[in-house]
Formats: C-alpha cells, structure tokens, sequence
C-alpha cells in the first residue's frame, strides 16, 4: 500500500513563504512523476507544479516565479516551496505521484495525498 503524507500547511501573511513537504512509503515505490495540486472552493482541481524523475518541471502561470519543486529520491520526498504568496493561494494543496512520465492530467497520477491547508492572510 502506497501512502503519500503531506506537512508544512498553515497560516501566513501575505508575501510570506511556506514549504510543503510529501513523502511517499509503503513497498518498493519509486515515483516517476510527482506533483502538486490544488482546488479553490467552487473551482477545479489544478496543478500547480510537478517534477519528473531527473529533475525537468512544470508550473502553472499563477504560480511560476514563485513557487520552486524538487524532490529527494533518496527519501521518495517531493517539497513546494511558496514565496510571495497571495491570499488566493488559499486553499488546500494535494500531493500527488505517478509511475510514467505525467503531465498535468488528473487521472495520470495513481497516489493522492490527503491534501494540507494554506492559509494566506492579507
């Protein structure tokens, strides 16, 4: 059983920073692909960021410049770190990992996270 385990969430003014983290355990798991999405209220689920195995990456217009991804294979952890965030960056951020090579389609990705709240305060 696969399990994806994410922290770092919380409350922060605007234009302050937040890491989140995710690791991955359970059996022989090593992600290809592993990302990060979110879903405002009354919107859809986006992806706001993912990383491929060797370290190529995606970010999504509302995010790119301020957000960074990386990961460690060596601990199957997958970090965002948020500067200069807005308060519509509020909301809750998913974790998420895939065997292939995936892009930003949801149904690519075979773990889920349970997902961690950002909070960002004007």
């Amino acid at each position: 059983q696969v399990q994806l385990v994410e922290s770092g969430g919380g409350l922060v003014q605007a234009g302050g920073s937040l890491r989140l983290s995710c690791a991955a355990s359970g059996r022989t798991f090593s992600p290809t692909t592993m990302g990060w999405s979110r879903q405002a209220p009354g919107k859809g689920r986006e992806f706001v960021a993912r990383i491929w195995r060797g370290g190529i990456t995606y970010y999504s217009d509302s995010v790119k410049g301020r957000f960074t991804t990386s990961r460690d294979d060596a601990k199957n952890t997958v970090y965002l770190q948020m500067n200069s965030l807005k308060p519509e960056d509020t909301t809750v951020y998913y974790c998420a990992a895939a065997n292939v090579l995936a892009r930003q389609e949801q149904k690519a990705y075979d773990y889920w996270g349970q997902g961690t709240q950002v909070t960002v305060s004007s």
